[in-house]
């Protein structure tokens, strides 16, 4: 019985190691700390996507400001 080699799809395997590399990546990201941005007044302003939970912000505190008057 006479076996034939099927032809090496190359499309296939380019978009299998994009994938691949594209995952690493996206851990190397994760795994990076967070850093801080700074505000237009100069001041840090925490990362928030790691944060939880009541977060008291200038935002909050302009809020609380405006609704106290």
């Amino acid at each position: 019985m006479k076996q034939t080699q099927k032809p090496v799809d190359r499309d296939r395997r380019r978009f299998l190691g994009g994938a691949a590399a594209a995952g690493v990546g996206s851990a190397v990201a994760a795994a990076l700390p967070a850093t801080s941005v700074l505000a237009e007044g100069g001041e840090a302003v925490p990362d928030m996507r790691k944060a939880r939970g009541y977060q008291l912000t200038q935002h909050v505190l302009d809020y609380y400001k405006s609704a106290a008057s």
